[in-house]
């Protein structure tokens, strides 16, 4: 699993962003995605960002990729203990 942070500044270029990455993994925050795919699935997105989105990027902009493997721990606290199991209201 990946999780894949950034702060963009320029508000139509942090849009597309989001949206980009919106295919490929699920947003935990408002900057922050979780990305469960393959090492090539990853190369393919480092590859679409240096090519469509860095060099629109100003001095203040980052984007941030961390590797989580299977035994890495993840706390979770309030809504986000929550989206990992169903819920069942009635």
């Amino acid at each position: 699993m990946y999780l894949l942070t950034y702060d963009i500044s320029d508000d139509k270029l942090r849009t597309r962003f989001s949206k980009f990455l919106s295919r490929y993994g699920r947003r935990v925050q408002h900057s922050v995605f979780e990305i469960k795919n393959s090492e090539r699935v990853l190369n393919n997105i480092s590859t679409e960002i240096r090519t469509c989105f860095e060099k629109q990027f100003s001095q203040s902009d980052s984007v941030l990729v961390y590797s989580i493997g299977d035994h890495d721990c993840i706390g979770k606290f309030g809504y986000a203990k929550n989206e990992d199991s169903d819920l069942l209201v009635l």
